[in-house]
């Protein structure tokens, strides 16, 4: 079988192709920051190459130049890109893997032995069915007062309690059913994701998405509206999962 000199290029714009493609509404930051960082962790765009121009990047994922500097700003934070000025500027991948990584969520997940697809896919089940059963139901005064209290919580803590806060925000949800058994499997789950949620980056704009996202969900229960609760959460949770993702690829 003969190659030709340039099938490696060929195969690479592939792969770019297919990392680079239009991003899904609704998550679209969390998504952002899945593909390039797939693009980096995959070798697409290899250590010390620039990024495609912000122009190309934003038409070929069909988000916002706002979205997309956000999402490179998060990556610069987390150590993965530098932005250089002048003639030959732009976003530059690192030679150097973020130190604070190089043991990361990959080598933690292995020694978990978490299999994320099950893992997301368990959490998505178990927290959108809570959240319609949640909305279903009729509350009381002192259980709307409770929910209404936590998403304050999660709202407005400090970045090192986020976390704890949001955590605790899901099991209220799950709690809100009457089911005690829907509430140990949403803890159980949570557990086998929260290792390796510690283990990436904070990034402020998707703390702040999510917390706009929380409110949506809650406010669909309070609303009494099942549909609106499950679509709400399953769009928050797919952030998430989107995060992980790239994180873990």
């Amino acid at each position: 079988m003969t190659s030709s000199g340039d099938e490696p290029l060929v195969l690479q714009d592939r792969a770019s192709d297919a990392l680079f493609r239009a991003v899904r509404t609704g998550n679209a930051f969390e998504e952002t920051v899945e593909r390039l960082l797939q693009a980096i962790r995959l070798g697409v765009v290899a250590p010390g190459e620039r990024l495609p121009a912000e122009r190309e990047l934003a038409t070929r994922l069909k988000v916002s130049r706002v979205t997309l500097r956000e999402a490179i700003r998060a990556l610069q934070e987390a150590g993965y890109v530098e932005s250089r000025r002048g003639r030959y500027g732009g976003t530059f991948v690192n030679v150097e893997p973020p130190r604070s990584t190089r043991k990361g969520p990959r080598r933690i997940a292995r020694e978990m032995g978490v299999d994320l697809h099950d893992a997301l896919t368990h959490r998505h089940v178990l927290e959108t069915g809570a959240a319609e059963m949640a909305a279903a139901r009729d509350l009381g005064e002192a259980e709307r007062a409770h929910l209404v209290s936590l998403l304050s919580n999660a709202g407005n803590a400090e970045l090192q309690n986020y976390r704890r806060m949001d955590s605790r925000l899901h099991l209220a949800i799950a709690e809100l059913t009457g089911s005690a058994s829907l509430t140990s499997a949403v803890a159980d789950v949570r557990m086998r994701l929260n290792e390796l949620l510690d283990a990436i980056p904070l990034l402020e704009r998707n703390i702040v998405h999510s917390n706009e996202q929380h409110e949506e969900v809650v406010r669909a229960i309070l609303d009494g509206d099942p549909d609106a609760a499950r679509r709400s959460m399953a769009e928050h949770l797919d952030g998430t999962a989107s995060l992980l993702r790239g994180f873990l690829s």
